[in-house]
């Protein structure tokens, strides 16, 4: 499990440790564990320490602090550092001497600094920590345009990144590599904060935090909450998942729904709507009931809205008058959006929605929430650049956990947990992809997961079966062809995403041991 704090919890811990521990010890392990990173990243890339080419881009404050004091261990090992002062007034004083003991060099000239940093085996990204806000100062915006050739080094966040929120309000320093120190940041999990911090290293120094409030679940963590049917499980007590897809004009959000479904855990699938016929052509083994889920029979959980079309608003007022957890996704979203949180009130059992941006705006203006400048709807890339406020105001709003679909899909839960799915790949942005995402998602509620597991564990699987998919390769976890934008695989379809999820789920149960099996 990936935990990730608040900079007022970091800072508060900081502080009761400092507080017990002799001047500059803190500062001095989060240093080392830096300066050790930055070694081995050297090592792999030139064999040794020696000789290499470091720049350290050092701010005012503690952050630029950490970053002279491992380029100093750097420069005691043999590198040639250079560090370059973008606050010369505010730099942090015992770094800047330790550097300069340690036979560093210093620049003030942007001009030479420019030119270093472009030509450098290994830049330190110091210039703004974790209490930063806004996007980059004159003075760093012109080394967020160079061109490198080195590895760049994000020191506890990229600079110019809200380690909050992930959020980037201007420009920001794109690091290869982030290391962060006591515990991960929730601006270092979601995008667009998560695509500026490359691979994330974590340096433990200590600190007693509280409970964390957004967390990044792991193989381990999915393969502990994956339902396993018994000796005397039967269809009917793993679960049955009822699923309103689908309309004249969308038959195939049916079968892709389905498809999810059928693979998500519950003992089967009751499937109303206009494209029975169909559906049980292709699987048989679904259970179909005409008119609408209120004359369907027991289930232990309902997914409505995918391809509905015009039956939306039936399918979802009948739904949401049960008395068992309720999925909407597409266009009873739209409805919803219509109808507004009131909708959802006097409701016992969980409800979830599943809503990509555009649907998330439509939310969140039937709640009365505008956007900047006093739009309505709030448009959808300011709600995508800003994930974790939208989820939550979302969730709080219509008192549901809310799964906000995107380039990080973010989990948020009234009460206020959120989690962010490490999985899955931009070939998931296909037509049907989140129809199988929530029939799955249902299907695990209908097997008995509380919704945030439920929703979580969906994303998951749902993440690493869109890998499979687009992989050359299959699960073996072996690297696929790198396409120009770096993107590893192909195109896939949503069926191919629904067939692929066995195998993940297999591959997750396996690689957790014998005690998953």
């Amino acid at each position: 499990m990936r935990r990730a704090h608040r900079v007022e919890q970091v800072r508060s811990a900081e502080a009761e440790l400092m507080a017990r521990l002799p001047e500059g010890t803190l500062m001095q392990r989060a240093a080392a564990g830096l300066a050790a990173t930055c070694a081995r990243l050297l090592t792999r890339r030139r064999g040794r320490v020696y000789g290499s080419r470091v720049v350290v881009l050092a701010g005012s404050g503690d952050n630029g602090g950490d970053a002279l004091y491992a380029g100093a261990a750097l420069a005691r090992r043999g590198a040639r550092v250079t560090a370059v002062l973008l606050a010369p007034g505010r730099a942090h004083v015992q770094g800047l001497a330790a550097l300069r003991a340690a036979h560093g060099r210093v620049v003030l000239e942007q001009e030479v600094g420019l030119a270093d940093f472009s030509c450098a085996d290994l830049v330190l990204d110091g210039i703004v920590g974790i209490g930063g806000r806004g996007g980059l100062r004159p003075e760093a915006e012109p080394y967020a345009r160079a061109g490198r050739r080195g590895v760049v080094v994000a020191v506890d966040v990229p600079s110019g990144v809200d380690a909050d929120t992930g959020e980037v309000a201007g420009s920001a320093l794109r690091a290869d590599v982030t290391v962060c120190f006591g515990t991960y940041k929730p601006g270092l999990l979601i995008d667009p904060g998560a695509s500026y911090a490359g691979a994330v290293q974590l340096v433990e120094i200590g600190l007693a935090l509280p409970t964390a409030e957004v967390e990044a679940l792991q193989h381990a963590e999915v393969a502990a909450l994956l339902p396993v049917p018994g000796a005397e499980s039967d269809k009917y007590r793993r679960g049955v998942v009822g699923v309103a897809a689908g309309s004249v004009t969308y038959p195939g959000a049916a079968l892709l729904a389905v498809a999810g479904a059928l693979r998500g855990g519950a003992g089967a699938v009751r499937y109303v709507g206009t494209a029975a016929e169909e559906v049980v052509r292709r699987f048989p083994e679904v259970l179909v009931t005409e008119g609408g889920p209120a004359g369907a029979g027991r289930v232990q959980a309902w997914v409505v809205g995918p391809g509905g079309g015009d039956g939306a608003r039936q399918a979802l007022g009948e739904a949401l008058a049960s008395d068992v957890p309720v999925l909407v996704d597409a266009d009873g979203l739209t409805e919803l959006g219509r109808l507004g949180p009131q909708a959802l009130t006097g409701r016992t059992a969980p409800t979830l929605l599943t809503p990509h941006t555009g649907e998330a705006a439509r939310l969140l203006a039937g709640a009365g929430v505008v956007g900047a400048g006093g739009t309505t709807p709030p448009a959808a890339d300011e709600l995508a650049a800003a994930r974790l406020v939208t989820a939550r105001r979302l969730a709080a709003a219509y008192r549901a956990t809310v799964l906000l679909k995107g380039s990080t899909t973010v989990i948020a839960d009234p009460g206020g947990a959120v989690r962010v799915n490490p999985t899955g790949t931009p070939w998931l942005a296909t037509a049907g992809s989140g129809d199988v995402l929530a029939g799955l998602a249902g299907s695990l509620l209908a097997a008995g997961l509380p919704v945030l597991d439920a929703a979580s564990v969906a994303a998951y699987l749902h993440g690493l079966a869109g890998r499979h998919a687009a992989s050359a390769v299959g699960a073996a976890g072996l690297p696929g062809v790198l396409g120009a934008a770096g993107t590893p695989g192909a195109p896939v379809m949503a069926l191919q995403v629904a067939a692929a999820l066995s195998a993940v789920w297999r591959d997750v149960r396996g690689s957790a041991g014998p005690a998953a099996e």
